[in-house]
């Protein structure tokens, strides 16, 4: 477990499965007392159990960015153990597991005394969504890093625009995806942004990271912009100089963007 301070609240790192995070948010009050505890996506209960264990937690509640099972699965088991409540999109709550509160872009969520602001990121899914919290991002699967998640059940258009509301987020913004895949996002974004100076020294840097078995998330918002393929797009001379080389390619963002995605998902 990794922890990581904001103002007014806590971000609880915990690894799950093969490669996922958790997160446990620990907010308080104005007066440091304990206050509202949500899990973010928890694929398992038992890393949720030892954490709130360990940290003497009760989650209020378990907030999910999308109905995939390795980010609903616990849903139901920590809603029996601790009595929390279930949030999720509006426009998926028939596939999210014991949802009890539903939201969207207009009604936003509070988090004790934090207000959470909900985006709604189709892409991924089609009723995926993304929470800030402050300066931080909880972005499930649509934004890692180095990298964006497969186009399951949305177009290449919508994932565009879902990337683009969040790359809008200010560049200090803390990037909490649900997914370690930082180094093979990197691996293959070498290839489409070989000359990226950037890009290579990310790659050192996270190399390294993994080599002491550290998280390379939380990323950045600023860090995705100058690194990320998937974000890359936004620069008008990486578009240029990407369709330069990628035969029948057209220079505008939308079009590269789905070029990279497609070479991604056939790496």
């Amino acid at each position: 477990m990794w922890s990581y301070r904001h103002a007014g609240f806590t971000v609880h790192q915990l690894p799950a499965l093969n490669d996922n995070y958790i997160y446990l948010i620990e907010s308080q009050d104005h007066q440091g007392k304990e206050g509202a505890v949500a899990v973010i996506d928890p694929a398992e209960a038992a890393p949720v159990e030892a954490a709130c264990s360990e940290l003497g937690l009760s989650p209020t509640h378990v907030l999910n960015t999308h109905h995939h099972w390795d980010h609903t699965g616990a849903n139901l088991k920590l809603k029996e153990r601790y009595g929390c409540q279930i949030v999720g999109a509006r426009s998926d709550a028939a596939r999210i597991p014991g949802i009890d509160i539903m939201v969207d872009e207009d009604s936003g969520f509070t988090l004790g005394s934090l207000p959470v602001r909900v985006l709604e990121v189709p892409g991924h899914t089609r009723g995926h969504i993304a929470y800030v919290i402050a300066d931080a991002l909880f972005c499930g699967d649509t934004l890692f890093g180095g990298g964006c998640g497969r186009l399951f059940e949305g177009s290449p258009a919508q994932m565009w625009e879902s990337l683009q509301k969040l790359a809008r987020l200010p560049a200090a913004t803390r990037v909490y995806c649900a997914h370690e895949y930082t180094l093979s996002n990197l691996r293959f974004a070498r290839t489409v942004d070989a000359d990226n100076p950037a890009l290579a020294e990310r790659i050192s840097r996270d190399t390294r990271t993994r080599m002491d078995n550290m998280p390379t998330i939380p990323s950045t918002i600023g860090l995705e912009l100058a690194t990320n393929p998937f974000l890359r797009p936004l620069s008008p001379s990486f578009c240029t100089a990407y369709a330069a080389t990628a035969a029948g390619t057209a220079g505008e963002a939308l079009a590269v963007f789905t070029d990279i995605r497609t070479r991604k998902d056939r790496a």
